[in-house]
């Protein structure tokens, strides 16, 4: 028995030690040493600062589109774990109900797999979030494995209409990201407003 449970251990660090180097870099935060498997806090507010058109966010009212670059890894934060160089909620992404989106995934992170989907969380993910889009589409191909997701250098793009007006989020499936904060605001409004917002 006691050779059983050494050989788990063993492996369990194995694999935290291949899903990206450890433990995201710390904040300025000091939240204490509860761990990082710790019960998240609750989510922070959607960001509610001006209606901005970044260059990688393009919308044709007339069309009914909206296309977008989403990078993941685009920086250090969070261990690389970030979309367009923001996590936990720090951006809310506001899209037209009734109009055809087209996110383009690109990973820039050296050595992760990354995914993306659009949830109906919004906040307290799990370690392994079930990988069930809020629309048909919306959400990468195997969106939970750390060697078939759109690996390092990769682009995959998605196509979905977002029919429901309310509240969602844009999350990384491989499992832990969006617990420890690869998450952003993804709302999808009634009396068409559009835009980002951070």
């Amino acid at each position: 028995m006691k050779k059983i449970f050494t050989l788990v251990s063993v492996l369990a660090s194995t694999a935290l030690i291949a899903c990206g180097g450890g433990e995201p870099a710390q904040t300025s935060d000091s939240a204490g040493s509860a761990g990082a498997m710790a019960a998240p806090a609750a989510a922070p507010p959607p960001a509610m600062g001006e209606m901005t058109m970044p260059s990688w966010f393009q919308v044709d009212n007339e069309a009914r589109t909206v296309s977008m670059t989403i990078t993941a890894g685009s920086t250090t934060e969070n261990n690389y774990w970030n979309f367009n160089g923001v996590t936990k909620g720090a951006m809310t992404i506001t899209v037209p109900e009734g109009y055809t989106v087209t996110v383009e995934l690109v990973n820039n992170d050296p050595i992760m797999a990354h995914s993306l989907g659009i949830s109906t969380e919004t906040s307290s993910f799990s370690g392994v979030p079930e990988p069930v889009p809020a629309f048909p589409g919306a959400i990468t191909e195997n969106p939970t494995s750390m060697v078939d997701a759109t690996m390092p250098g990769e682009t995959e793009s998605i196509q979905f209409i977002v029919n429901q007006a309310g509240n969602y989020s844009m999350i990384c499936y491989t499992p832990g990201h969006a617990l420890t904060g690869m998450w952003v605001y993804f709302n999808v409004s009634a009396d068409g407003s559009v835009g980002v917002q951070q």
